[in-house]
């Protein structure tokens, strides 16, 4: 699980998203404790991530190209994957000018859990990308344009790259100024699973 940030506003929704994806292999207990320095944020730089995982015999491989958000007939689409053990369950968030939902796929089944209105930010991620996230936009955001938002979540996903190993440097930014149903995009996705 890595980063997905979204403003949704009365004019139009911006939607970026990191592109790494990190495969372990190994002993589970030792996936785990790796799993929970890097997502509590104590790995910061690849080097650390690979001398953490040789020190607890843990196979990386690690992927910089998995495009985690789209965009379709103006619904932006963002997805975070979250393993625990064996199970794994994916978050997405949808978001649309003036609207957003979030929604879990467990078992291919997806759920709605939330919805929100215009003139939110929403952050999926792990511990550490959205604690960063929301310090950013404590720290920086009074209100302002979608072109303000834009240049917030760019910032943040700079600076989410800099402080865990979890996040990309290169990310995905979508946009749109539709007002699309949300209701429909998700009708979609669950009938496909």
């Amino acid at each position: 699980m890595t980063l997905v940030m979204a403003f949704i506003g009365k004019q139009g929704a911006v939607m970026a998203g990191d592109m790494r994806e990190i495969a372990f292999g190994g002993d589970d207990s030792r996936i785990e404790e790796l799993e929970r320095e890097l997502y509590g944020g104590s790995i910061v730089s690849d080097n650390d991530l690979e001398e953490r995982a040789d020190e607890l015999g843990v196979t990386i491989r690690v992927r910089d190209d998995k495009a985690k958000v789209s965009q379709q007939d103006g619904v932006l689409v963002g997805e975070v994957t979250e393993t625990e053990g064996a199970a794994i369950a994916r978050r997405r968030l949808y978001a649309t000018t003036g609207s957003y939902a979030i929604a879990e796929v467990l078992d291919s089944r997806l759920r709605v859990m939330q919805k929100g209105r215009a003139s939110n930010f929403v952050v999926l991620g792990n511990d550490i990308t959205k604690r960063t996230a929301n310090q950013c936009i404590q720290g920086m955001w009074e209100g302002g344009t979608i072109q303000d938002a834009l240049r917030l979540i760019m910032l943040t996903m700079q600076i989410a790259a800099g402080v865990t190993a979890s996040v990309s440097r290169t990310f995905i930014l979508v946009h749109t100024d539709l007002a699309a149903n949300l209701a429909d995009a998700i009708d979609r996705d669950s009938r496909r699973g």
